[in-house]
């Protein structure tokens, strides 16, 4: 009879529907707090026979290493976002710092840059401005190993650039200064007409085009304009920190 009543216990049991069983995580805070308030009440009436004059149990202690994550756990805190608006809004807000740093660079770099330049690197200046076979030489000839390269002696606007008498081939160049710099007898051009130069610029490739007896670069200035007073280009430079 005993065995009998043990199966119907079983029986009846298994017909009653039992919640799902959760892990200690997925339990509410309420659980939460009565495992607290018994685990203290365990620990004040002593756990397996420990004497009420024994220290308390830590309730981390009785409810394992989790217990720091369980408290923690217990209330999350909610996600912070902001929406693609205000994100795009800070976009903006980027796009501009970056250009206003950009600028500021291009600035400072402007700044840096120098009022001219030498026309010709590692050349030596074979004829002067001065009176050369009974005629007035209007400009300094820079003598260097053909195909040397010709810069922009400063910031300016090619007005020509082509074939000229006496240099065979020149380019003009009206300069941020308002005087017109003039180089000749170059084998090759690198630039046209109306277009913009920075200082230091390759222009040309140096030759012996024209009246030349070797290869040189012919360096003039002309103050105020292209019909303007042709003035020494060694103290022009020089007036402008370059020296020859």
């Amino acid at each position: 009879m005993g065995s009998r009543h043990a199966g119907a216990t079983r029986t009846h049991e298994s017909a009653v529907p039992r919640p799902p069983r959760t892990t200690l995580r997925q339990r509410p805070a309420a659980l939460l707090a009565a495992l607290v308030i018994g685990a203290v009440g365990a620990g004040m009436m002593g756990v397996q026979g420990a004497s009420a004059s024994d220290e308390p149990v830590a309730v981390s202690e009785l409810l394992g290493s989790d217990a720091e994550g369980l408290i923690e756990n217990a209330e999350l805190t909610p996600q912070v976002a902001i929406t693609e608006v205000e994100a795009q809004a800070r976009l903006v807000e980027v796009a501009a710092n970056r250009a206003q740093r950009a600028a500021e660079a291009e600035a400072a770099a402007e700044a840096a840059a120098p009022d001219a330049v030498l026309p010709i690197d590692g050349a030596r200046m074979t004829t002067c401005f001065c009176m050369r076979w009974g005629v007035m030489h209007w400009g300094i000839d820079l003598a260097a190993p053909k195909l040397t390269p010709e810069y922009a002696a400063e910031d300016g606007v090619v007005l020509r650039a082509g074939a000229a008498s006496g240099f065979g081939q020149a380019v003009y160049i009206l300069g941020a200064s308002g005087d017109v710099t003039v180089y000749g007898h170059m084998e090759k051009i690198m630039v046209k007409a109306g277009e913009v130069v920075t200082v230091g610029d390759t222009i040309a490739l140096e030759g012996s085009r024209g009246q030349s007896t070797g290869p040189h670069l012919h360096f003039e200035v002309h103050q105020g304009g292209l019909n303007g007073k042709r003035v020494d280009p060694v103290e022009w430079l020089r007036d402008r920190g370059v020296d020859i």
